[in-house]
């Protein structure tokens, strides 16, 4: 797949050949599925609790005589029956972790980039080096782009705090390394903005 490489001034400075086995492979919807709920499943605490009649409080005495009042008996205050009282079948806490196969992971980011492809909405840049920390710079770039008020994802070859600190704040745009990026950052953005350094650093990670 050959696609434009951009300017910061949105002007065409050549091009380049995405690897087809990563970019142009037929969208398995069940891998992509799969890996968004396992990446949901892992981002839950897990640490809800409601406590039973023998963790509340109080509740020790018994409320009245066993017999002879006319009403039910009652042994504790803290019967789930009661204002006040224990939770029946509450949550616990557990954790919700799932795991996917190396394999199975790989084709869901594959599958999910080629969906992008094909959908023409993976834009390539060259690579931004920025002095100083300038919010109006990044955002010029991308209404340059056409993609400012976009939905954007930023692949980032390696940390840059000065880019990073640049396009952190600019609403709905998300800035991530390629090394953290998941199947469900690419399918939550629409545009997907590539630096070139980062082409190559995502064809090895696929290709392993």
């Amino acid at each position: 797949m050959l696609l434009d490489i951009y300017k910061n001034d949105g002007t065409v400075s050549g091009q380049l050949e995405l690897n087809d086995d990563i970019f142009g492979i037929d969208p398995n919807e069940n891998a992509m599925h799969q890996s968004v709920l396992t990446y949901l499943a892992n981002q839950r605490q897990g640490t809800h609790k409601t406590k039973t009649r023998a963790q509340v409080s109080g509740g020790g005495k018994k409320p009245w005589r066993q017999k002879g009042r006319g009403t039910a008996r009652s042994g504790s205050s803290r019967s789930p029956l009661w204002v006040g009282g224990g939770t029946v079948h509450g949550p616990f806490p557990h954790k919700y972790n799932l795991k996917m196969p190396k394999k199975l992971r790989q084709l869901a980011r594959k599958s999910a980039l080629s969906l992008r492809a094909i959908e023409k909405n993976i834009i390539l840049v060259e690579d931004v080096k920025m002095n100083s920390i300038k919010t109006k710079e990044f955002v010029q770039m991308l209404k340059a782009l056409n993609i400012y008020g976009t939905k954007t994802l930023v692949f980032l070859p390696e940390y840059d705090k000065v880019v990073y600190m640049s396009a952190r704040n600019i609403d709905r745009l998300s800035i991530l390394t390629t090394d953290v990026i998941s199947t469900y950052d690419i399918l939550c953005h629409k545009k997907l903005l590539i630096f070139t350094g980062a082409v190559d650093k995502i064809q090895n990670a696929l290709n392993n």
